[in-house]
């Protein structure tokens, strides 16, 4: 699949200036460059009705908090209860935050007009795997337990992710099924990491050059997962489930030139063949992490908005069973 020429662009102006990857530099120094990408190639920030801070508390009081940030739409009442998309934002289980994805949560809201609660779960290596995972399953629960404090419906949520942010919500869409929890009225899974091990086609297609490569690849996997036992664990990698009847239906969203692109594909067809719902929307010739960078990518904006409408849609339809 040939690049698109505004992603082209973007490429070659990474290159040409030298920048490092992901993989060459420490970790402050990687999260410090993902954040500068966003900010530098992020849409204008939309307004929305109310943003508010809220501590989640572990489990165990020792243990702190979960920082997360809800975002009631513009054309949400101040009193008006409202269906709830969990936000996990990506950067590799490594980088990343809140503050990142602050955009792209916002225009979700909007879309969608519904709340967004975009969680801060604990980043590798110096919480590894599975913290991301129990943070991202305890923020879910402890929400829906206090839907009344938070303004929001529990029988109406949504759980929402890009890459790794995409892996925890497929992963929670699973734990909240073998629980035998409410299910969710959508996954919402972007470009999202389904099986580490791969060895599909798009992994050796877009191995370099495509933003996201292997060298990249690796060394997200191996901040994450320090145990080598570990990346056969259907938490890290959702495609390795026993089963996957009973989940949430899913709005998968990819990108053409994207390593992961086969792997995405590869998880819609396990979920269909299980029964479950799944669009799949691909945007051609884009590279992996397009969907924040609206400034740049017109498809960003498509993107974001077709997956605010389909969140909206799904919660029209009904509530989580």
């Amino acid at each position: 699949m040939a690049l698109d020429p505004q992603a082209k662009a973007l490429l070659d102006m990474v290159y040409r200036v030298g920048a490092p990857r992901f993989h060459e530099l420490d970790v402050a120094q990687a999260r410090h460059s993902f954040e500068k990408l966003q900010f530098a190639l992020r849409p204008e920030m939309p307004a929305v009705a109310s943003v508010t801070d809220v501590p989640i508390p572990q489990a165990r009081a020792a243990d702190g908090v979960i920082m997360a940030r809800l975002y009631r739409p513009l054309s949400a009442g101040p009193d008006e209860i409202l269906p709830l998309t969990f936000y996990f934002h990506g950067g590799g289980w490594c980088i990343g935050n809140i503050t990142s994805h602050d955009v792209l949560c916002r225009e979700l809201a909007n879309h969608s007009k519904a709340a967004v609660l975009s969680v801060d779960y604990r980043l590798a290596p110096e919480h590894p795997f599975p913290a991301a995972v129990d943070d991202a399953l305890r923020a879910v629960q402890w929400s829906l337990a206090n839907a009344g404090m938070l303004g929001i419906d529990p029988t109406r949520f949504a759980l929402a992710g890009d890459s790794a942010g995409g892996t925890l919500s497929a992963v929670t869409a699973l734990a909240q099924r073998n629980a035998q929890g409410p299910r969710a009225a959508l996954q919402l899974l972007i470009y999202p990491s389904t099986d580490i091990l791969s060895q599909r086609p798009s992994r050796r297609e877009f191995a370099n050059g495509y933003m996201l490569d292997t060298g990249s690849l690796t060394w997200f996997f191996e901040k994450y997962l320090p145990e080598e036992d570990d990346w056969q664990d259907w938490r890290a990698s959702p495609i390795r489930a026993a089963r996957f009847d009973g989940l949430p239906p899913a709005l998968i969203i990819t990108a053409g030139c994207d390593p992961l692109s086969d792997d995405c594909k590869a998880y819609g067809e396990v979920l269909r063949e299980a029964g479950v719902p799944v669009e799949m929307l691909e945007f051609e010739g884009m590279v992996h992490g397009f969907i924040t960078l609206g400034k740049f990518f017109s498809q960003a904006n498509e993107a974001v908005l077709q997956a605010g409408e389909a969140l909206g849609r799904a919660f029209a339809a009904g509530g989580a069973s």
